[in-house]
């Protein structure tokens, strides 16, 4: 039997990929609840934007599938590279150091568990 999804995907987070994925496999598999409740209280800045998007995703799953919200679980959280602004910053003698300013992208997707 097919499983039903939803996902929610957000565009250009300005923090670097390899922070971000800490907090997304810190909820992938996890219950949408104890997930939010994880994300509102962790100390991370980018915890915000993944509690964000995980609650569009929980939006999505109502609205647009029909499923139940006690049943939700995250099924899949990843992150991928976005753009990355190159900047520069005035060194000694008339040199440049290189600033890359990094985004990346976060997918999440929610199903139901069976019962």
């Amino acid at each position: 039997m097919e499983t039903k999804t939803a996902q929610a995907i957000l565009k250009s987070i300005r923090v670097s990929p390899r922070k971000l994925d800490l907090l997304a496999a810190k909820i992938r598999g996890m219950k949408v609840d104890k997930a939010i409740a994880y994300l509102t209280f962790s100390p991370k800045r980018s915890a915000k934007d993944v509690k964000k998007n995980l609650l569009s995703a929980i939006a999505n799953a109502e609205n647009n599938h029909n499923m139940d919200i006690d049943r939700l679980y995250v099924r899949e959280a990843f992150v991928g590279p976005g753009i990355k602004l190159k900047r520069f910053q005035a060194r000694a003698k008339g040199k440049a150091g290189s600033i890359h300013k990094v985004f990346s992208h976060l997918s999440i997707k929610v199903s139901e568990k069976e019962v």
